[in-house]
């Protein structure tokens, strides 16, 4: 189906040049990070804040109050994430990240362990920073990057987080980090079924379940497209009943939330919002606005309800299909089934004349926009960092590039150029060299790291 809205206002593209291309690759390092926005054609690189806010959500941040403390914006984000979600207590923060950071903060001793289906970059640098080991306790299949056969590749493998809770003990871990949908697995979601057996497990061991909620509504299109039970059941109640199992959730609002800026932590412990509104005031801002504008707020609260539309949700799922089905058709390897927010191609298939250590999804991204001025983003060896403590790389099975697509931002036949472009590319594969470090940060190293070609 054609997207389900209308265009009102236009921001014009620009394609530099190939010349203009390879001259900015250099100076950025090798870094797509670091490549300025006006050198960039159509920008994958994130859909984290890139999204195109309503005409809605345009026309809240006319009435937004602006007052320090009780503003009016922050009660109907309050009011309107309790009805969503369910949670009993929200607290405001500047983006998604702010959250993980007092979630962290509070909760995790040194020497503590919080397993999770799949590390993501900021969430385990809050993790171990606040002192302690993260382990991945997602199925095997999440890292099998050619399994189709298996639909909900973000799900938990119950045994393995049994097997952690025997070994450490069910008091060294504070929580369990359930992320919906899985992002660096590809996307991939949980069904309602693990969530409900994650639940009970963590719950009979005293242990807490936090959502990473950031892409709750594309994990509630696939529970509802994909699980028994649930065809007829709205997005709404898909995602109120994904969250009656659990204790809270960090929230990137920059995604979900369709807005450019935001995000929120959600507790139903008295004891844990107490100490959570106590250390937003050092960290964020008043309980009432966490950093935020009010009229950032009233986005938010707008952008929620909208991002519950079937409609809407229906397309973007199906946009990132698009464009996988088009990447197949050329041969491209991905990884499958194609998850809800982005293709990801297999860097390690694309280029196998490359040692992961030469990285390889690095350098695929960096010839992608040379190809084509498309703007994409490495998930794999750079994105994983180091061991804190061998200081060895870690060494993820998925080495991926990441195609994120913005929400409501880009038609199909911006999806036709990507695809077309990166075909091409895929058949002089052989001539993409591998790339070595000349500036690695000491941490979140694939933000600013700069490279060279070997």
């Amino acid at each position: 189906m054609p997207e389900p809205f209308k265009i009102k206002s236009v921001e014009t593209m620009t394609l530099p040049n190939a010349e203009e291309r390879k001259k900015a690759i250099e100076e950025a390092g090798f870094n797509t990070f670091l490549l300025k926005s006006n050198d960039c054609y159509v920008d994958l690189l994130t859909d984290s804040g890139t999204n195109a806010m309503s005409d809605k959500q345009w026309a809240g941040l006319m009435v937004g109050d602006e007052a320090y403390a009780g503003s009016k914006n922050f009660y109907h984000l309050q009011e309107t994430v309790k009805e969503y979600f369910g949670f009993k207590h929200i607290i405001p923060t500047h983006q998604g990240r702010g959250a993980e950071n007092i979630l962290s903060s509070l909760t995790i001793k040194d020497g503590d362990w919080v397993p999770g289906n799949m590390y993501f970059t900021t969430t385990r640098f809050h993790q171990e920073r606040n002192g302690a080991n993260f382990r991945d306790v997602i199925c095997d299949a999440a890292h099998d990057p050619s399994r189709e056969d298996v639909l909900f590749k973000g799900n938990v493998d119950l045994k393995k987080f049994q097997d952690l809770i025997d070994e450490v003990g069910a008091d060294k871990i504070p929580y369990i980090c359930l992320a919906v949908t899985v992002n660096l697995a590809g996307g991939q979601p949980v069904s309602m079924q693990n969530i409900k057996e994650v639940s009970e497990l963590a719950h009979k061991n005293g242990i807490l379940v936090m959502y990473d909620a950031t892409r709750c509504v594309e994990n509630a299109y696939f529970i509802k497209d994909l699980e028994e039970g649930y065809a007829d059941v709205s997005i709404k109640d898909i995602v109120h009943e994904m969250f009656s199992y659990g204790d809270g959730c960090t929230m990137s609002g920059k995604k979900d939330c369709i807005t450019n800026i935001g995000g929120f932590l959600c507790v139903n412990d008295d004891d844990l919002y107490l100490r959570a509104t106590a250390m937003v005031v050092q960290f964020e801002g008043m309980p009432s606005y966490g950093g935020l504008a009010g009229r950032d707020m009233e986005a938010m609260a707008i952008g929620i309800k909208e991002a519950m539309n079937y409609d809407y949700i229906s397309h973007r799922v199906n946009q990132i299909r698009y464009l996988g089905e088009k990447l197949a058709a050329g041969g491209v390897p991905m990884v499958k089934p194609y998850g809800g927010h982005a293709i990801f191609l297999d860097a390690k298939q694309f280029l196998p004349h490359l040692d992961q250590e030469e990285f390889p999804a690095q350098a695929l991204a960096s010839a992608i926009y040379v190809e084509s001025g498309v703007r994409t983003m490495e998930r794999g060896i750079i994105s994983a960092g180091r061991d804190a403590v061998t200081g060895e790389n870690h060494k993820p099975k998925l080495e991926t590039v990441r195609l994120t697509i913005p929400r409501r931002v880009y038609t199909y036949a911006h999806l036709d150029y990507v695809a077309d472009t990166i075909i091409d590319l895929y058949e002089k594969r052989d001539t993409i060299k591998g790339l070595e470090w000349v500036y690695e940060p000491s941490c979140l190293r694939f933000f600013t790291g700069r490279f060279k070609q070997k």
